[in-house]
């Protein structure tokens, strides 16, 4: 399921670099990182909707590779992404 408007919106607000700003890749992130959070949730209660597992896995390979461009790009903005959203160590 997709996030609503209004989180969609509040997850924009926080983790944008300008105001016009709804595509950098700290934005993208956190709103794959909101998604992952809500079907890692959905899991606990559902434990054999292997089809939802599958796009599950397909959102965290996605954020991988935004957070590797990033890091290859800015390391400093990485460090801080990750710092934001607590998901490494």
């Amino acid at each position: 399921m997709a996030l609503s408007v209004d989180r969609t919106a509040e997850i924009i607000t926080k983790y944008k670099r300008s105001e016009s700003d709804t595509a950098s890749p700290e934005v993208q992130i956190a709103l794959l990182t909101a998604r992952i959070r809500h079907l890692t949730q959905h899991f606990r209660t559902n434990a054999k909707d292997h089809h939802s597992r599958r796009g599950l896995l397909k959102l965290v390979g996605k954020r991988r590779r935004m957070l590797d461009y990033l890091k290859s790009r800015d390391v400093d903005r990485y460090r801080e992404i990750i710092g934001a959203l607590n998901i490494r160590k």
